[in-house]
């Protein structure tokens, strides 16, 4: 697993009695996105798919919306005296055609994962700003029956959450419920963008026609980030916050929560969910 996980000392106790072993830790550093030489934003997470987790990152704030776009990403020197490289820093360059956003940050952005951003403005800049307008043709529809069979999926490629019980977990389905893209991390966002990422390097998105399922609650800044890739589907084991709905409201997103075996909620765009099947 590399430095995906950790091993740490503790002290377990069970029913009154006390030994000492080692557990296994998922890992969680720092890692710092620069954009053409320049810091952007810093995001703890599990190391891993960094590359994917930064063109993610910069496609949820409308910088990146294709190959195309971007030009390389390379890990750089960190942020010891020495200038050791510590895997923990990497450096986005955008193609010439891509324009430089505004990097004296009041960052230019529409949210983060602690925001605060809410309201009418949140909303308006989602919308005004997907290259992805949510629109199915033909459209997409989906069962009960089908959706049902995603979280147990999802939960049978959580690996690392095996071995830690401390990952979060999204991923990406095509419309037969048919597993395209699973990725782990200690942050939802995070793992997101790593899905969201890895389209953009392959040259797939928008991501029409698929689900994202998340392991944990569907908060405003993953009902964002589906939008801003195109997906038209968001679903959720837990809850959504007011404002995710909102989003889905105004942008047609479906979005589905307390997805648990045959019963769920659908919260926004049930034109997509066959509620006769």
């Amino acid at each position: 697993m590399g430095r995906v996980t950790e091993r740490r000392r503790v002290v377990r106790i069970r029913d009154g009695a006390v030994s000492t072993r080692p557990d296994t830790l998922v890992a969680e550093e720092p890692l710092e996105i620069r954009l053409n030489g320049r810091p952007l934003a810093i995001t703890m997470r599990t190391p891993g798919d960094d590359f994917a987790l930064a063109a993610g990152f910069l496609a949820s704030e409308g910088v990146l919306a294709a190959q195309d776009d971007l030009r390389s990403i390379t890990y750089c020197a960190g942020a010891t005296e020495d200038g050791v490289n510590t895997y923990n820093v990497v450096d986005v360059r955008l193609a010439d055609h891509v324009p430089v956003p505004d990097l004296t940050l009041e960052r230019n952005v529409y949210t983060t994962s602690s925001c605060g951003l809410c309201g009418k403005a949140s909303l308006d800049a989602v919308r005004t700003t997907t290259r992805f307008p949510l629109h199915d043709d033909p459209p997409l529809r989906l069962t009960p029956a089908r959706l049902s069979l995603l979280p147990d999926r999802l939960r049978a490629h959580q690996r690392v959450f095996d071995r830690t019980g401390g990952l979060h977990a999204a991923a990406l389905f095509d419309a037969d419920g048919e597993l395209l893209d699973v990725r782990e991390d200690v942050g939802r966002h995070n793992a997101v963008d790593k899905i969201v990422g890895r389209a953009l390097q392959d040259g797939r998105l928008p991501l029409a026609r698929c689900v994202l399922m998340v392991s944990g609650r569907a908060s405003f800044e993953l009902a964002q980030k589906a939008v801003m890739a195109g997906i038209p589907v968001l679903a959720a084991v837990s809850a959504p916050s007011s404002l995710a709905v909102d989003l889905a409201a105004e942008t047609g997103l479906t979005l589905v929560g307390f997805l648990r075996g045959t019963s769920m909620n659908v919260y926004a765009g049930e034109h997509r969910i066959d509620l006769g099947a």
